[in-house]
């Protein structure tokens, strides 16, 4: 909504309303100033313009609840004869502007249009705000390494750039996030970021999700539904594990980025979209066009620019400041003090390989803060336990650290342990392990 008109005379009301409309302005107008406070609040995107003289609460007292609500609202006050000194008093306290009845259309218009420009760049620069508050907590762009470093000055150099890129790192060392930080660090920050996940839509509904379609487009499409490509529009549309996507979908997507165009399921219609792709793959790429996995034209029109994440392994000296950072995190969550650091736990992570990066210590500090890793968890069988007693103890403290770390969730703890539904239930089972009592130790 651009403007909320407020006037108590219903004619002069509905007659601007119109000449506004008609300027091209989506307006809502309000018959009293109390209709108005209801619907308002600090977020409204638009401006007020208010006549003065008007019932209970007049527009200097509605101009006055509008600053309480947000300082930085414009309001514009229409002021006949009598109300000019009041006008004047709500300039000296912040109103926007005000207009003296009559006034020609024009100056309405005028007066309209600064206080939208001003508005606009209000609430940009608190978005901003917000975002660069939110940045301080990127994880994979946290870290004193020189990979970090040159990582960092990468993503600066090339986010202002309006141009497609790649990122290749391995799983969890952050690819969406270095692709939300290059969103949000270029002039598109404040307009929508779209994720898709091209290893995780099925094939029969990923090209409906990407593209969209119109109503009766095949069985069940029983209305139309912009997709995400044209809802990432004026953004950024990531698309994860593009390595997945199958040849005919790289077909389509190919013609997307040359020219920027999408014709959704159901119509010959042809839509323009302004995105900027960010593409991330978690396997060399390059190498998979050399063996035939993915198309070549694809692959040069994604790597207009590149970026690779190094895994943690190479970056060793991060791996403290990392896992302080997650066991604070973690302690707070989970409503608990955070652990000392035991020399077995600072033996783990100097030596250990992390596989799974960033994901995987982040999850480690979790079961730490919960006292659940082998350093501090359940009692190792006596050392005359026999192989097979020492592998089915390990398996139950690992099956238990997971359920923990996961509060209980079957579908998260068996995408953390890579095993079947039955199996896990079996070896719920034989261990006897009951996944209700990690549920309920969650916090409130």
């Amino acid at each position: 909504m651009d403007v909320a008109f407020i006037d108590d005379d219903e004619a002069l009301r509905a007659a601007n309303v119109q000449a506004l409309m008609l300027a091209g302005f989506t307006v809502a107008s309000y018959p009293s100033a109390m209709a108005a406070l209801d619907d308002l609040d600090a977020d409204f995107p638009g401006i007020v313009v208010s006549d003065v003289r008007m019932p209970r609460i007049d527009g200097l007292e509605l101009f006055r609840r509008l600053r309480r609500l947000d300082a930085e609202l414009p309001v514009i006050l229409i002021t006949g004869h009598g109300d000019i000194s009041m006008a004047v008093e709500a300039m000296r306290e912040g109103a926007y502007d005000f207009i003296p009845k009559p006034y020609a259309l024009d100056r309405l218009l005028v007066a309209v249009r600064h206080a939208l420009d001003k508005r606009r760049l209000v609430l940009e620069n608190r978005a901003l705000r917000r975002k660069a508050e939110a940045a301080t907590l990127d994880l994979p762009l946290l870290g004193h390494a020189p990979e970090m470093e040159r990582l960092r000055q990468r993503v600066r150099q090339i986010a202002d750039a309006d141009i497609d890129v790649l990122v290749e790192g391995e799983t969890g060392s952050g690819k969406e996030v270095v692709a939300q930080t290059l969103h949000r660090w270029s002039p598109r920050g404040t307009r929508p970021f779209v994720a898709v996940n091209c290893g995780a839509l099925p094939e029969n509904v990923i090209e409906s999700e990407l593209f969209g379609h119109e109503a009766g487009a095949f069985t069940g499409a029983l209305k139309k539904r912009i997709g995400r490509v044209e809802h990432a529009s004026g953004g950024t549309l990531f698309l994860d594990e593009i390595e997945a996507m199958s040849p005919a979908l790289q077909v389509k997507m190919l013609r997307v980025l040359e020219a920027r165009e999408i014709m959704p399921l159901g119509t010959n219609e042809v839509r323009r979209v302004d995105i900027r792709v960010v593409a991330a793959s978690k396997v060399d790429l390059q190498d998979l066009v050399r063996r035939g996995g993915f198309r070549e034209d694809l692959y040069y029109r994604l790597h207009v620019a590149f970026i690779r994440i190094p895994p943690l392994r190479e970056r060793r000296e991060d791996v403290a400041l990392l896992f302080g950072h997650f066991l604070a995190r973690a302690a707070k969550r989970f409503r608990r003090e955070p652990p000392l650091i035991e020399e077995a736990m600072r033996r783990h992570l100097d030596t250990h390989e992390w596989p799974g990066n960033v994901r995987e210590l982040a999850h480690y500090a979790e079961r730490v803060a919960l006292g659940l890793t082998p350093e501090n968890g359940p009692a190792a069988p006596p050392g005359g336990s026999s192989l097979p007693e020492r592998v089915d103890a390990f398996e139950a403290a690992q099956i238990r650290e997971t359920l923990a770390a996961c509060r209980g969730d079957i579908q998260a703890t068996l995408r953390a342990l890579g095993i079947p539904r039955k199996t896990l239930y079996d070896k719920l089972r034989r261990h006897g392990i009951d996944q209700a009592r990690f549920r309920a130790s969650g916090p409130s």
